[in-house]
C-alpha cells in the first residue's frame, strides 16, 4: 500500500448495502409481532399495508444516512500518522501517531464476510476510551490485511528466542466437550426459558403457553414437574453452549508472525483477528473455572499492555490466547508464548498458613448459617414451612460451602520463578498468573485487624498490564514481604519498617 501525503482513501461503498441489509433484517424480525398486534386491532389488510411500508421507509432512511457518512468519511496512512476525517454537521478530525499504534484488529460480521469486507480497529492501547482508537468500517479484506501488516511492520525487531514461528496451535474439535461444563450453559438455559415466555407475550399467546405446560404436567407431582423443567433448561443450555463455542472458536489459530507478533484468528459467522506484540506481553494467566477444572482443563489468557477496555466491548475475550483445552496443552502453549522451556504456571508454589484456611472456613460457615438462622427464626414465629426450608438449606449448602472453602485454601500459592512472579487463588474461578517481574510497577500490602491477629497479610503486585493487579491472598506476613522483596528488589523496602513483629506499619503501599 502506498502512503503519499495526499493519498486520502474512502471506505468501501458497499457499506450502504450492508446497512440496508442489517436494518431490513432487524425490522423484519420486529415486523411479525407488530403486524400481529396491528391485525388484531385494525384488521389484516391494514397490517399488510402499513408494516411493509414502514420497513421500506426506515430501511431507506438508514441507507441514506449511511451513504452520507460514507461520502463524508475518508482516511489516509501517512509516514508518521494515521488520519480519519468524518462527519457532516459535526466534523471530526482524528489522527494517531504510527509509532504509538499497538493493535490492528480485524472483525467481520456475517454480512461483511459474505461481501468480503472487514472492520479495522486501530488502537494505541491507552485506556482513554474512543480517543485511543480509529475504526474503519468497512474496508475490503485485502485492504484490512495490508493495513495490519503496514501499521505493525515496525515489530520486525521482535524478541529473540529459539521458539518456532508460524502456527503454534490450531483448532481441535475434541475441545468442544468442555463447552457444556462452562458457566455459559446454565445462563443460556435460563435465557432460553425467558425467551419462550417473552416471545409468547409478544404474539399474545403467553396464557396459552402457560396453560399448555399446566395441561402437560397435570397429575404430575410438583417435584417431578420442577425436575423435568430444569432438565429441559439444562438441555437447552448445553445445546446453546455448543453452538456458541462453534461460533466463537471455529477456524481458531494461534500464530507467531515474523518479528514477534502473536495473532489469534477465530470465528464461524463473525470472524475475528487480534494481534498482540510480544514486546507488550507481560505474562500469562491460566484460568480454570470449576467445571472445566474438574475435567482437567484450563483456558489461557494473555497479560499484556495495550488492550484497551473498550476493545472488550467490541470483541469479547480479546485477551484469550487459547480456549478451554487439556491443562497439559495449555501449559505447553504458555511456554511457547513466553519463549520458555517450561511454563512458570506449572511451578511448585509456596503454600499459605493454616490461618488462611480458618478464615475461609469461617466465611463459608457464616455465609450459610446466617441466612439459615434468619429462616429458622421466621419459621418459629410465622410458619413451620420456613423451618423445613432452613433445614434443607443447611443440609445442602453447608457441605458445599465447606468444600469450596477447603478448595479455595488449597488453591492459594505464590512463588518467584525465574523472570516471573506467580500467584494462584480462587475456587469457582481459579487463576494462576505468571507476571514478568519487570512489569511490576508497585506493591500494595494490606493487613486487617483479623489478619494481624493471625499473622497474615495480603500483598498485591500492581502493573500496567492485564487486570492491573495480581494478588497473593492471606500469606504468612514474613513470607509475603520476602516474596515481594525477592520479586522486585528495592521497590517495597523504603516503605516498610521491620521490627520483631511480622510487619510494620499495619498497612504499607508502594505505587
Amino acid at each position: 500500500m502506498s502512503t503519499p501525503a495526499d493519498d486520502w482513501r474512502r471506505l468501501d461503498r458497499r457499506t450502504v448495502l450492508v446497512t440496508a441489509l442489517v436494518t431490513a433484517g432487524v425490522l423484519l424480525g420486529a415486523a411479525l409481532p407488530v403486524g400481529l398486534a396491528l391485525s388484531g386491532r385494525f384488521g389484516t389488510g391494514s397490517a399488510l399495508t402499513w408494516v411493509p411500508a414502514a420497513v421500506l421507509v426506515l430501511t431507506g432512511c438508514s441507507a441514506g444516512i449511511d451513504h452520507v457518512r460514507w461520502r463524508r468519511t475518508r482516511y489516509r496512512v501517512g509516514p508518521e500518522r494515521v488520519e480519519l476525517h468524518t462527519g457532516l454537521l459535526l466534523v471530526k478530525e482524528r489522527s494517531l501517531a504510527r509509532e504509538r499504534i499497538r493493535s490492528v484488529d480485524l472483525t467481520a460480521r456475517p454480512v461483511l464476510r459474505l461481501l468480503g469486507l472487514v472492520t479495522v480497529r486501530i488502537g494505541t492501547g491507552e485506556h482513554v476510551g474512543g480517543d485511543s482508537t480509529l475504526e474503519l468500517d468497512p474496508v475490503t479484506r485485502t485492504e484490512g490485511e495490508l493495513l495490519r501488516r503496514l501499521l505493525l511492520e515496525r515489530a520486525a525487531t521482535g524478541p529473540a528466542g529459539g521458539h518456532r514461528e508460524g502456527e503454534l496451535v490450531g483448532l481441535n474439535l475434541r475441545w468442544i466437550r468442555y463447552a457444556p461444563v462452562s458457566f455459559v450453559a446454565p445462563m443460556l438455559g435460563g435465557a432460553a426459558a425467558g425467551a419462550v415466555m417473552q416471545v409468547s407475550e409478544w404474539v399474545g399467546a403467553q396464557g396459552e403457553v402457560i396453560a399448555w405446560i399446566g395441561d402437560l404436567f397435570r397429575g404430575t407431582p410438583v417435584l417431578w414437574t420442577v425436575l423435568v423443567l430444569v432438565a429441559a433448561a439444562v438441555v437447552a443450555g448445553v445445546v446453546g453452549a455448543l453452538g456458541l463455542w462453534v461460533e466463537m472458536w471455529w477456524s481458531y489459530r494461534l500464530e507467531r508472525e515474523p518479528g514477534g507478533t502473536l495473532r489469534v484468528r477465530r470465528g464461524l459467522f463473525t470472524s475475528r483477528s487480534v494481534s498482540i506484540e510480544e514486546r507488550r506481553l507481560r505474562g500469562v494467566d491460566l484460568v480454570e473455572p470449576l467445571g472445566v477444572r474438574l475435567m482437567g482443563a484450563a483456558r489461557l489468557d494473555a497479560i499484556t499492555t495495550g488492550l484497551a477496555k473498550d476493545d472488550s466491548d467490541q470483541h469479547g475475550d480479546h485477551n484469550t490466547l487459547l480456549p478451554v483445552v487439556p491443562r497439559s496443552l495449555a501449559g505447553t502453549v504458555a511456554a511457547d508464548v513466553l519463549r520458555e522451556t517450561v511454563t512458570p504456571t506449572g511451578a511448585a508454589l509456596t503454600g499459605h498458613p493454616r490461618a488462611a484456611r480458618r478464615r475461609r472456613l469461617g466465611w463459608a460457615l457464616w455465609s450459610v448459617l446466617a441466612p439459615v438462622a434468619v429462616l429458622a427464626v421466621l419459621g418459629a414465629l410465622l410458619t413451620p414451612v420456613l423451618l423445613w426450608i432452613a433445614l434443607a438449606c443447611a443440609v445442602v449448602f453447608l457441605p458445599l460451602a465447606v468444600f469450596l472453602a477447603l478448595d479455595a485454601y488449597h488453591a492459594l500459592g505464590h512463588a518467584v520463578v525465574g523472570a516471573y512472579l506467580v500467584t494462584r487463588s480462587g475456587t469457582v474461578r481459579r487463576s494462576t498468573a505468571a507476571l514478568q517481574r519487570a512489569g511490576v510497577i508497585g506493591w500494595t500490602v494490606k493487613q486487617s485487624y483479623f489478619q494481624r491477629r493471625s499473622g497474615l497479610l495480603t500483598i498485591t503486585a500492581t502493573t500496567a498490564a492485564g487486570a492491573g493487579a495480581y494478588t497473593a491472598h492471606d500469606t504468612d506476613a514474613s513470607e509475603g514481604l520476602d516474596f515481594a522483596s525477592e520479586a522486585v528488589p528495592g521497590l517495597l523496602e523504603p516503605f516498610l519498617e521491620r521490627t520483631g513483629s511480622p510487619v510494620r506499619p499495619d498497612r504499607a503501599s508502594c505505587r
